[in-house]
């Protein structure tokens, strides 16, 4: 493992969107919560096709943030598999099935409605 670094939250975003796009996630938004909220500086949000894709798109990002920064991610709901959260403490990844995704629709809770109408056309 690699040893814990002092990695920024735009490093881990990074990190983060790269790993999401090289397993096909889909319908990746992220939202700013710096100034909005203490909990993190940025929330991910995406999709996966399938109960099997969104647990394997929720592992192999927690095991790619532990091998490259050393970042122990909180991980809630992957024997589910319908919305897994990855929580870096910086990040907090949101990954869910398409239809759990649109039941608690977190982009209008967290986006300017004039984005958040957009990241659903």
């Amino acid at each position: 493992m690699a040893p814990v670094m002092d990695v920024t939250s735009e490093a881990q975003l990074e990190r983060i969107l790269s790993s999401l796009d090289d397993d096909k996630a889909e319908d990746i938004v992220q939202v700013d919560l710096r100034g909005k909220s203490a909990m993190a500086d940025y929330m991910v949000i995406c999709s996966g096709r399938s109960s099997r894709q969104v647990g394997s798109i929720s592992e192999k990002l927690a095991d790619r943030l532990k091998q490259e920064f050393g970042i122990l991610s909180k991980v809630e709901g992957k024997e589910a598999g319908d919305w897994v959260l990855i929580d870096t403490g910086d990040v907090i990844v949101h990954v869910f099935r398409p239809e759990v995704r649109e039941f608690y629709q977190l982009e209008k809770m967290w986006l300017p409605s004039k984005a958040a109408a957009s990241a659903e056309s």
